[in-house]
């Protein structure tokens, strides 16, 4: 009887529930060029990867819940302490300049170093703040179900965290320091555009060789690393009216809703699809009570591009729009804050991103498509821009596991097939970059 390849025996001893997949990861022979070392150590990762997954699934840490942050920064410091790095927490805070957030405290940042003998500089980033609000984890709880591991969060981003924390235990238990030295960087406010975190990522992406970044890396039918992402701004409209009686007197009032839904309405479809510049008004309120005429009214617009210029090309059209009103004698005021700058690529992420379809493929076929590198944004913003603007070397996005459903409350989960490969890419990629073997 054939031997039983060592992942397929750990899957079979998993003591999760409902946990009957194939993996298809292939046997030694279909990859010769791979080192076996790295290959040996990642078998034995996926029991204990599903495990840390569920730990951290567990602990709810939405952007703005400070105490499931900082217990979730905790287990995060302490498994990266565990690996020999040296390690520190970072508070946080808005900008008060934000539109929203106006200098609100937000979740700790967990930053860690360690140092080593090689060429090259490794940082890797992740995020473990959520969309959810506290008390919605009850109702998708972690679970595993065949092929697909399920909980909120799980994809965006806590596979990703796990990938790093498993990865840089990895290197430590096989005595590799062959890289000037490796960094972590575990932020807490990524889903509301990191205005806490954003300028150190900024600073750091200036002094690390290469960053990788662990957001999702595709789904059913798709595998891939990112060399781009989107710019995003907030668009916030206030319209000041006059209040008067609705049913007595409304002639003497300056409505400031239909002002304001008249902007909204001649607004939306500003932009310019063929560069993915787009905006679209997501939040509204407006008066107080039903028989007054409201005097004042807010909306929020989304804004996405492809570049950083482009927004500019958004801002001053919404600024023409709003001289053009509908009621005279309102009064309207615009803020447009750019919270996240678009991920533009160098050529050395370029190389980066050869050289990881080129280690991907040292595993051969998996049970998912194959990967590839993706050049144009698809409306998503991540922290890789942030590290891309001022960039030493190169960033690439996109090394978590593929999935399903982010922000989504009932149906979010990662493909479980995809973790050892990407455990894997990420392993190998700090590996080549560290050494120096990663030509630019």
């Amino acid at each position: 009887m054939k031997n039983q390849h060592p992942l397929r025996s750990t899957a079979a001893r998993l003591c999760l529930p409902l946990i009957a997949f194939a993996l298809a990861w292939p046997e030694p022979a279909l990859a010769q060029t791979a080192p076996l070392a790295v290959r040996a150590q990642v078998d034995t990762q996926l029991q204990p990867y599903l495990h840390t997954l569920k730990s951290l699934v567990g602990i709810e840490s939405g952007s703005r819940d400070l105490e499931g942050l900082a217990q979730l920064a905790g287990v995060v410091e302490a498994r990266l302490k565990a690996t020999g790095m040296t390690t520190q927490r970072m508070p946080t805070k808005a900008p008060d300049f934000h539109p929203q957030l106006k200098g609100a405290v937000l979740g700790d940042m967990v930053y860690a170093t360690r140092q080593g003998t090689g060429k090259r500089s490794v940082l890797l980033i992740a995020h473990m703040d959520t969309v959810y609000t506290r008390g919605m984890g009850a109702k998708q709880p972690f679970r595993v179900d065949g092929d697909r591991a399920y909980g909120l969060g799980i994809a965006d981003d806590k596979s990703g965290v796990a990938l790093i924390l498993h990865a840089v235990a990895l290197l430590d238990k096989m005595g590799f320091n062959d890289y000037a030295k490796l960094g972590v960087l575990i932020n807490g406010d990524e889903e509301i555009g990191s205005p806490g975190s954003g300028a150190f990522i900024t600073q750091l992406g200036s002094e690390y060789d290469a960053v990788l970044s662990f957001e999702g890396g595709g789904g059913a039918d798709s595998n891939f690393v990112r060399l781009a992402t989107s710019s995003i701004a907030i668009a916030e409209m206030r319209v000041t009216g006059r209040a008067a009686h609705a049913g007595a007197n409304p002639a003497a009032g300056r409505n400031a809703l239909y002002e304001l839904a008249h902007q909204m309405l001649k607004t939306r479809d500003f932009g310019d699809p063929s560069k993915g510049l787009q905006i679209h008004w997501t939040v509204a309120s407006a008066g107080d009570s039903r028989n007054v005429i409201p005097a004042s009214a807010m909306a929020i617009g989304d804004v996405r591009s492809l570049t950083n210029l482009d927004l500019d090309l958004m801002e001053k059209d919404l600024r023409a729009a709003i001289q053009n009103k509908l009621i005279p004698d309102t009064k309207i005021e615009l803020d447009f804050y750019r919270s996240r700058p678009a991920f533009v690529p160098n050529e050395v992420s370029r190389v980066l991103a050869r050289h990881a379809l080129a280690v991907y493929q040292e595993i051969g076929a998996h049970d998912g498509p194959a990967l590839t590198a993706r050049d144009r944004a698809t409306g998503g913003g991540t922290d890789a821009a942030f590290a891309g603007l001022r960039p030493k070397g190169g960033v690439l996005e996109s090394f978590g596991a593929r999935g399903y459903g982010a922000h989504s409350n009932d149906n979010e989960y990662i493909f479980v097939n995809s973790i050892m490969p990407r455990l894997y890419l990420a392993t190998r990629m700090v590996m080549d970059v560290g050494s120096g073997a990663v030509a630019w």
